[in-house]
């Protein structure tokens, strides 16, 4: 199998579990409300290919190889109701929490050097 053709199988392999619905998911109902998870998905691949002994024209050599992958991250929902239907973020807690305490760490820092 030819570089190429290992290159294009791995990009319809990851290209397939990309979909809609792995964006997406499965609409879920209840209590008048339908609630549609969302998701970033991210994915790469790469192969690579060698051919001919190194350094010694009649050495028999040959190589290959390729890889893939996805990841989904979750990132809200969209909650449709017969009022409206709006985009509900999920927040990283951590990230807020630092982001408040290093606010707080240069506020402090500035404000003491000002009075000295």
């Amino acid at each position: 199998m030819s570089t190429l053709a290992v290159l294009q199988s791995l990009k319809e392999s990851v290209l397939s579990q990309a979909s809609v619905k792995a964006i997406y998911g499965e609409p879920i109902s209840a209590h008048g409300k339908t609630v549609v998870p969302v998701a970033k998905i991210l994915y790469g691949y790469g192969a690579g290919a060698g051919t001919g002994g190194l350094g010694d024209a009649n050495a028999r050599g040959e190589g290959g190889g390729g890889g893939g992958g996805v990841r989904a991250i979750p990132v809200g929902v969209i909650e449709i109701s017969e009022q409206q239907t709006s985009f509900v973020p999920i927040t990283d807690r951590k990230k807020l929490t630092g982001a408040v305490l290093a606010g707080i760490g240069l506020g402090v820092l500035l404000g003491w050097r000002t009075r000295r």
